[in-house]
């Protein structure tokens, strides 16, 4: 269940890029409370819809919406192409510069005053109206789980999926779980014996690491860990004692810019690595820039995840993606997810079309949601509410390893790159 262990990823490097750096006229009430089953009236009045992303916040730059660009990018394509059901889906934005009480604030707009009808591809640092959007059963599709709340409350629905009960607390008694399968496939099939984990020396950084080196020494590794002040960090110290350590894998917590001062050490050093592993937010079309000069580094960089590889267009999903994103500067992994994000939603409102595209019918329609893939964009993704967590899954895995020249390169089929791993509880 390495989909858990995205939500501590995420959490971690959000707080570590922390380190380093008009009300509309309202839908008719009865599109919000028509919960017969008869064939509704045709309606004809835009459909709303909201995303909430904290692209202002302290993190700061675009760290926040590629998500937001992709959902963006899927609404404007299904409207120019008829909507849904004759209906255009009319997109609010918000910003809530990554602080709880812009985040209420966005969540009071979007859901009180606008009246949408559904969240989607919120991206946000701080969720702090979660349990807002909760009450009022609106349901949020395909968010990013950088904090706890896609595991502590229904009606919210996760990029990645969730066993948890959702009952308001989170996950099992405050704990999540995620397994181990991004270790075993670096030993399974590249032979992987020694790993490196490298942090700083504060309390995000470090939790995070120490969550990786137990997931890396229940697979059997030999753990080397590496901890570098925040202020003045010794990369070069890191990288001499790795190269003498022989380690195969570097993990990091670290924060964008530390990773590229992290890899020019390495490189400087003359390491070289059988993969220096980063996770999903960092699986962008920017490695070239951002590592430019690291070039031994910066060929060892994989990336693993839960969805198909954004430049894997002999997919027609991700195909089509790739053609309605065509001007955007960049590309990346959280843009396909917001775009999947939005087909989500698209799929659960044709599906209400007949009775009437309500929240609660979107809502019936995610919570019974078992195996949903977004066309081959997403490993397959359910909503359960297990009473006890699973001790083992069996969980899939999409890797990509970045070459010169060649940009990311899928490695394998991401539906058959599966191993059965034991689940490792967390507190996030």
């Amino acid at each position: 269940m390495r989909r858990r262990y995205r939500a501590a990823e995420a959490l971690a490097a959000v707080l570590l890029l922390a380190l380093s750096a008009a009300c509309g006229s309202r839908l008719p009430e009865s599109d919000f409370t028509r919960e017969d089953r008869s064939p509704a009236p045709r309606e004809t009045a835009p459909l709303r819809v909201g995303i909430i992303t904290s692209a202002t916040s302290p993190v700061g730059g675009d760290a926040f919406t590629g998500p937001r660009d992709g959902a963006k990018a899927f609404f404007d394509r299904l409207d120019a192409r008829g909507g849904i059901d004759g209906r255009r889906v009319e997109v609010r934005l918000c910003d809530d510069g990554g602080s709880g009480v812009g985040n209420n604030e966005c969540v009071h707009k979007l859901v009180d005053e606008d009246r949408v009808v559904a969240l989607v591809a919120t991206t946000a640092l701080d969720y702090a109206g979660a349990p807002r959007v909760s009450a009022a059963r609106v349901p949020d599709i395909g968010g990013q789980p950088i904090g706890s709340a896609y595991d502590t409350y229904p009606h919210l629905y996760g990029i990645y999926g969730s066993l948890a009960p959702r009952d308001g607390t989170t996950g099992w008694d405050g704990e999540l779980y995620g397994g181990t399968e991004v270790y075993r496939y670096f030993r399974r099939e590249h032979g992987a014996r020694t790993a490196a984990v490298v942090s700083y020396n504060q309390s995000a950084s470090a939790a995070y690491a120490r969550l990786v080196e137990r997931g890396l020494r229940a697979e059997g590794y030999r753990v080397v860990t590496e901890q570098v002040d925040f202020a003045l960090p010794n990369f070069r110290a890191v990288a001499a004692d790795l190269k003498d350590q022989g380690a195969d894998l570097v993990f990091d917590a670290l924060d964008g810019h530390g990773n590229a001062r992290l890899c020019r050490a390495l490189d400087q050093e003359g390491v070289r690595l059988t993969a220096k592993v980063t996770n999903v937010q960092n699986w962008t079309s920017a490695v070239a820039d951002d590592h430019r000069d690291a070039p031994h580094c910066r060929n060892a960089l994989w990336a693993t995840g839960a969805s198909r590889n954004f430049q894997d267009t002999g997919h027609p999903a991700v195909r089509e993606f790739r053609e309605a994103t065509r001007g955007l500067r960049t590309h990346s992994q959280w843009q396909l997810e917001g775009w999947a994000a939005a087909r989500w939603f698209t799929d659960a409102a044709r599906s209400c079309a007949q009775e009437g595209i309500t929240r609660a019918c979107v809502d019936r329609f995610m919570d019974r949601s078992r195996g949903y893939a977004a066309g081959g964009l997403l490993l397959p993704v359910e909503f359960a509410r297990s009473a006890e967590p699973p001790a083992t899954r069996r969980t899939c895995l999409s890797v990509a390893r970045w070459q010169d020249g060649r940009g990311w390169v899928s490695q394998g089929d991401m539906d058959r790159t599966c191993f059965t791993v034991p689940q490792l509880a967390y507190r996030p």
